[in-house]
């Protein structure tokens, strides 16, 4: 009893002086001070990217969510001051800006008319249809119910990314989605200029006489004197820094000059960025300051302020809130589906193509922000403003779900569209001009393992050099560690000189490995990596190791991880697990290439395990150009099947594992489990990891507040089904 009772007097003492403490703290709540104002907001930026990447939510959503919570309808910890102002100005300007500059105006023009039509049904059933549903069931006024209208006539096209991954660049409804969405948010805003225009006091015939002339004249003279005074600018002047200031500079007048004559400033900012498109470079290194400065500070920060503005606890104050709510975020959506159905079926495209269009189209993003925050300052009456709480909620959650329809509805689409077309397949021959394979290095013992492996694989007819590469980490051991990889090096380079091989070496210094690794490969414009696999001694999610998950994330071309337990020249016959749909992978030749190649230089047999559809394309390629192989087919039915192939391989066998990335139409849940299922049935096996080539080219790594970024780090989602899966294999 005296036990129990000091007990809990100690822990009464304990907890007064916690509540004390939180007491002290929150005193100093909401944070006043500029300087550390400043310092929080950079701290959810840094920091907001990672936590939304780990959730696969888009950054202008994180950032919303991060100014809700510190905002004070929020945890108020932060004041909304003049800073809040001043940077979402020029966040919002930015914004728009460059919608504007990622505009491809040439593809508007050459195919102007099924753009333009796409790009009013896309515009006008989404602003009528809304316009209709605030007045009839939300009792908007005709004002608010026509901003709606605007907001969800424009759209973001944040799946875009996806596309790339795909290689569907080009196609046809890509290409209408695309030209559609400028067409639409083009529209959006001049209406929305003509409209914000209409809350001047004097407001009758001769005010819009006058502003159809000031608007007329803005429009032509940006058009006649911008080009020329870029073109003057930027011939005279190449220093980094004066064409950066110049830039924003013909910017903020534009938006100057259109807030004078009545245009809200976010058109003014939209249409100089349209103008500047053509003079600036997509891939320039002045694009590169533009976005890099505008997505670090400017835009982050305007989100943020957007946030602080938002009352969430007003959301579900009663019934009357969420229906509103609810009917944006429909009619949000409905509306493009209408369009992109529609014009689907007039333009007599499959359904696919309609799924495409649908979601490529259907996301709101900026431009919504950017129109609500119009609306927000526009005065109905002494006190009063057009946006209320509702209507910006409502908004937000609109923006929130239309950005995940619009990402699950691209990726589902592109599958549709390459499995039925099959555009990327090719009955030819591998293209292998392209071939310089880059061999990274790290352990003395495994060295000469790779150095075989490379040689075996290399095209003899081309003969190119192999490019050998040791990254070291650039701390207080990297001397010592450089000196290691000199040596390794060279040893590597009187090895293949027995052979008559080439190879280039390097020893890279860097911070990170995948990054080191990364940039060498493009130095060195290498076709694929070859590097050994560490072994675990346990299951762990950092199978891939520390750095390998970064690399294939980051790197859409082939990469091959080997594991060697005996020597290559003493292995029997090679085991491929191939992944069902792995034919639809642009990396698909490649990689069957080199085990074909391998199989003939080791001149042992080479068993592949899959679907029929993917063995019978293998099967036809080794006959037309392997036909010395000695190949056999044995048919999987599904992934599962791994734990019993494993009983079937040999110590003297290679397992071979086709796997994919995230994203690619190859990819299928069931690889999530393949690092335990490895190490729990190959454990001591000779095993090759291949991630084969995907469309892109090369990660853009480009930060982007539209686009969920993916980090090293497995998710919140992919942590959560390991501990389930693992919980069951328990049981």
């Amino acid at each position: 009893m005296a036990a129990n009772l000091c007990y809990f007097f100690h822990f009464t003492k304990k907890m007064s002086t916690f509540v004390a403490k939180m007491t002290l703290l929150l005193s100093y709540l909401p944070i006043t001070d500029p300087t550390f104002i400043f310092f929080v907001v950079l701290l959810i930026i840094l920091f907001a990217p990672i936590v939304m990447s780990k959730l696969r939510i888009p950054h202008i959503i994180g950032m919303v969510l991060a100014g809700i919570a510190i905002g004070q309808y929020g945890f108020n910890i932060l004041v909304r001051d003049n800073s809040f102002e001043l940077f979402g100005r020029v966040g919002l300007y930015y914004i728009m800006f460059l919608a504007g500059l990622e505009m491809d105006m040439e593809g508007v023009k050459k195919h102007s008319r099924r753009f333009l039509l796409f790009g009013l049904l896309t515009c006008l059933i989404p602003l009528i249809l809304t316009y209709i549903m605030s007045i009839a069931l939300l009792g908007y006024s005709p004002a608010a119910s026509f901003l709606l209208g605007c907001i969800m006539a424009s759209n973001t096209l944040i799946a875009y990314p996806i596309i790339g991954r795909y290689g569907l660049q080009r196609h046809p409804s890509v290409a209408l989605s695309v030209g559609s969405s400028m067409i639409s948010l083009f529209l959006a805003l001049v209406m929305l200029a003509a409209f914000s225009g209409s809350f001047s006091k004097d407001s009758n015939w001769l005010f819009w006489v006058l502003f159809v002339l000031k608007f007329v004249a803005f429009c032509v003279g940006s058009v006649i004197l911008i080009p020329k005074l870029t073109r003057y600018f930027l011939r005279r002047y190449s220093d980094a820094v004066m064409q950066y200031i110049f830039v924003m500079a013909i910017m903020f007048l534009s938006a100057a000059l259109s807030s004078l004559i009545g245009i809200e400033g976010v058109f003014g900012a939209f249409f100089s960025g349209l103008i500047l498109n053509r003079y600036i470079p997509r891939v320039s290194p002045l694009m590169n300051r533009i976005e890099f400065i505008g997505n670090a500070l400017f835009i982050p920060y305007f989100l943020i302020g957007v946030g602080m503005l938002i009352n969430l606890g007003t959301l579900f104050s009663s019934i009357q809130v969420v229906w509103i709510v609810l009917l944006i975020v429909f009619f949000g959506t409905f509306g493009k589906a209408v369009a992109a159905y529609v014009s689907s079926l007039l333009f007599r495209l499959s359904k696919a193509d309609g799924n495409m269009m649908f979601g490529l189209t259907s996301a709101h993003a900026a431009g919504a922000i950017a129109m609500v925050m119009v609306g927000i300052r526009l005065e109905v009456a002494p006190g009063q403003y057009l946006v209320g709480d509702d209507m910006l909620n409502g908004v937000i959650m609109m923006i929130l779900f239309t950005c995940i329809i619009s990402t699950m509805m691209t990726e589902h689409a592109s599958k549709q569209i390459i499995i039925q077309e099959k555009s990327h397949l090719q009955a030819d021959a591998p293209k292998d001009d392209d071939e310089k394979i880059l061999l990274c290095v790290k352990y003395p013992e495994i060295a000469p393992h790779l150095l075989y492996l490379s040689m075996f694989m290399r095209n003899q007819r081309l003969n190119r050099d192999l490019v050998a590469l040791n990254v070291v980490y650039d701390d207080q051991n990297s001397n010592s560690a450089r000196e290691e990889g000199l040596r390794l090096l060279e040893q590597l380079q009187q090895t293949a000189s027995a052979s008559e091989v080439k190879v280039q070496t390097q020893v890279r210094l860097a911070s990170n490995i995948a990054n080191g690794i990364k940039h060498a490969f493009r130095e060195f414009a290498c076709s694929e990596i070859i590097m050994g696999m560490h072994v675990h001694t346990d299951i762990n999610p950092r199978f891939w190791g520390e750095f390998i998950q970064s690399l294939y994330n980051g790197l859409n071309r082939q990469i091959i991880l080997m594991r060697f337990v005996q020597p290559m020249t003493t292995l029997r016959r090679i085991r491929v697990a191939v992944p069902s749909r792995a034919e639809f992978e642009p990396g698909f030749l490649r990689w069957l290439e080199r085990l074909s190649r391998l199989a003939g230089q080791l001149d042992c047999r080479i068993q592949f395990h899959g679907r029929n559809e993917s063995l019978e394309l293998i099967k036809q390629y080794i006959n037309n150009r392997h036909a010395s192989v000695r190949a056999e087919y044995t048919y999987m039915a599904h992934w599962n099947e791994l734990p019993q192939l494993a009983a079937e391989i040999a110590d003297d066998h290679l397992f071979v594992v086709v796997t994919a990335r995230k994203g690619t139409i190859s990819y299928k849940t069931a690889l999530e489990r393949l690092p335990d299922e490895l190490q729990q049935h190959f454990s001591g096996k000779n095993l090759m990891i291949i991630f084969p080539d995907q469309y892109g080219g090369h990660k853009d790594e480009r930060m982007s507040f539209t686009e969920a970024q993916h980090h090293e780090e497995n998710s919140i989602y992919d942590t959560v089904l390991r501990w389930i899966h693992e919980r069951k294999v328990k049981k």
